[in-house]
């Protein structure tokens, strides 16, 4: 009876999935081309079943690393950024991909939102500025503590840090620890896989959450979002990253819908901590139900090794499809693995899954089906079957 209920009530509530929006900078890989059909692979079966859907991706363009990649080629960060995008929106288009709309942070009203929400927070007083110091990871745009440090270097990309003294605004997010814990407890399914919500309620449970830095001086970083309270600081690019879930259905998102909350936000396992400890938190601060699930699934290997520039095999999707067609690559990434679980890539297994599931057993199932359908019903197909 709970289930019945529960479809019911679904059945007013539009189905709203989402991708990460993408870094601009980057160039798509194959861990961009997973995530988007896996969510692709969801939207249209939830169409298939009548349901209204808003499918939404795009791309974050904001921060140090776009500002600097345009200074380097004579260009306004935003002329690099028209630019950069056309990467995704292109493969997109070659991956088939059935997205409702594209978000881009540098949309007007876009960035009119991110600053309605940081100027309802700081109302509330759930934004302070304080003084602040710690190791800065410029490439990542982000304050790590001495402990957090791997041999003196960022932790993530393992490059090298500077120690930054600064005032800035930070979001109270620590406030929300306890309550956090309580809600993932609470709904098993908010966080998948199941080892993911461990690592994020060990994470939680573990350590004492600090408050958040949400901003960057102006005359440190230009190019991103004003603070509406602070015109001398700017946005802290996850911030406004992530208020692009919520701020898409204000301008993208067919009207007359109940959209909120997401049903899935699909994510690598990369961006876990900013998703189910930030993002939830700060829609803690604001009101806001929380997502219905986020969904961190795993990473892509080449031939057993993490895909990297220096090592030269990082896969381009746009390459792969050239040469074996869109229908197989799509097949074979969600035939191969488990969906959260990590994959290895090769064009070996690419082919031997090609030969041996879409060549021999469909190929010989379809062959089969034609012969009977011609000797048992002349040729007749008849469809009578509710999806």
């Amino acid at each position: 009876q709970r289930r019945l209920l529960e479809e019911k009530m679904n059945q007013n509530k539009g189905f709203y999935i989402t991708t990460p929006i993408y870094y601009v900078n980057d160039i798509p890989h194959i861990g961009h081309a997973y995530t988007t059909i896996a969510a692709d692979i969801l939207a249209r079966y939830m169409r298939l079943k009548g349901r209204k859907v808003f499918f939404l991706t795009g791309t974050d363009e904001h921060g140090q690393k776009v500002e600097r990649a345009a200074l380097q080629k004579g260009k306004t960060p935003k002329e690099h950024a028209d630019i950069m995008v056309e990467n995704f929106k292109t493969l997109w288009k070659g991956l088939n991909i059935s997205n409702d709309a594209f978000i881009r942070t540098t949309d007007e009203e876009h960035k009119r939102i991110v600053q309605e929400i940081l100027q309802r927070l700081y109302d509330k007083g759930e934004i302070v500025k304080r003084k602040y110091s710690g190791m800065y990871c410029t490439p990542c745009e982000r304050f790590w503590t001495e402990k957090d440090l791997v041999e003196g270097k960022c932790p993530d990309c393992g490059r090298d840090v500077e120690f930054i003294e600064e005032e800035n605004y930070f979001f109270l997010m620590s406030k929300y620890q306890q309550a956090l814990i309580e809600h993932i407890e609470k709904k098993p399914s908010y966080i998948l896989p199941e080892t993911r919500k461990n690592e994020v309620l060990g994470f939680l449970k573990n350590r004492t959450l600090g408050d958040l830095c949400i901003s960057r001086p102006k005359h440190r970083l230009e190019w991103g979002i004003i603070l509406p309270f602070d015109e001398n600081y700017t946005t802290y690019v996850w911030f406004d990253a992530l208020v692009n879930y919520y701020s898409a259905l204000k301008y993208l998102a067919p009207e007359n819908v109940e959209w909120w909350p997401p049903d899935h936000h699909l994510i690598g396992k990369d961006i876990l901590t900013t998703h189910a400890v930030y993002w939830s938190t700060m829609l803690m601060a604001l009101e806001l139900p929380l997502p219905r699930n986020i969904f961190a699934h795993g990473w892509w290997t080449v031939k057993g090794k993490k895909m990297s520039k220096s090592l030269g095999n990082v896969v381009n999707p746009s390459e792969v499809i050239k040469k074996y067609g869109v229908d197989a690559f799509r097949y074979f990434l969600f035939r191969e693995v488990s969906f959260g679980l990590d994959g290895d890539f090769s064009e070996e297994a690419l082919i031997r899954r090609i030969n041996n599931d879409l060549a021999n057993d469909f190929g010989n199932l379809l062959n089969r089906f034609l012969v009977m359908n011609e000797k048992y019903m002349k040729g007749a197909v008849k469809i009578n079957s509710i999806i």
